[in-house]
């Protein structure tokens, strides 16, 4: 268990191991390779391994944004499970599409969180039979919530990791709010690494590419919504409107008002 003060913006790279987390104050922001999640309080994420962003957003009153984590490793599964392992956890059973699903949160999961938060405060009545009892209690339970087909088919590629391209990754968060660092950290690459594979790939600068991409995104808000100016900007990832307005006029030669007016008419 986790308790901050947002900002807090943290990578969280599963390369050998699996995880759910539930938001027990504030609320989330998951991002994975392709995925994008907002999770509210008493919300959960299943994630499978691979690369993972989590950005934190404070509760109205508290301030206070918390996180419950249980990791799932291999070696620990193939423990408790003995030689007896069930089919559904067994790696590559099934085609993953994804690498995480949502978990809304259902009676039994808010007991089991309750009861993990009440031996968190009670160390001394943890024992590794507690442990194995309770890995193999929030799988079943996992598979009883709404999402059941989907959290199988993470549960059943738990171990087997998806590589994705340079470009698979930047095109699915090209409208995300995460930085060249976050997309960096996604692919698994050092930042400068990260903008040497993004030159080969693209022959631009990912922050000029990416600029330009979501200009041109506004460029085509602006002719087909009456939406304003600056809620325009800031679904397209411009949270200053002056720095938007100047960028616009740069690549198109008008104003955002102009534009949307000129090719009205």
């Amino acid at each position: 268990m986790a308790v901050f003060t947002p900002p807090f913006k943290n990578p969280n790279p599963l390369p050998n191991e699996a995880c759910f987390l539930y938001v027990l104050e504030g609320e989330n922001y998951s991002y994975s390779e392709e995925e994008h999640l907002h999770l509210q309080k008493e919300d959960g994420v299943l994630m499978k391994c691979g690369n993972y962003l989590y950005d934190g957003v404070g509760d109205q009153k508290s301030g206070q944004f918390g996180l419950l984590a249980v990791h799932f490793y291999p070696e620990v599964l193939k423990a408790i499970y003995g030689r007896e392992i069930p089919d559904f956890l067994k790696s590559g059973v099934a085609h993953s599409s994804s690498n995480m699903t949502q978990i809304k949160a259902n009676v039994l999961i808010r007991k089991f969180v309750d009861e993990i938060l009440y031996y968190l405060e009670a160390p001394e009545l943890y024992t590794d039979e507690l442990v194995t009892l309770k890995l193999k209690e929030i799988i079943l339970l996992l598979l009883k919530t709404e999402n059941a087909d989907k959290v199988l088919e993470i549960i059943q590629n738990f171990f087997s990791p998806r590589l994705f391209s340079l470009k698979e990754v930047v095109e699915s968060h090209i409208f995300s709010a995460l930085t060249i660092s976050d997309l960096a950290t996604l692919c698994g690459l050092s930042l400068a690494s990260f903008k040497r594979d993004f030159q080969k790939a693209y022959q631009d600068s990912p922050a000029n590419y990416i600029k330009n991409r979501r200009l041109e995104k506004a460029a085509e808000l602006l002719l087909i919504n009456t939406e304003p100016v600056s809620g325009i900007a800031y679904d397209c990832q411009f949270n200053n409107l002056a720095h938007f307005s100047s960028s616009f006029r740069e690549k198109y030669g008008l104003s955002p008002s102009e534009y949307r007016l000129s090719q009205s008419q």
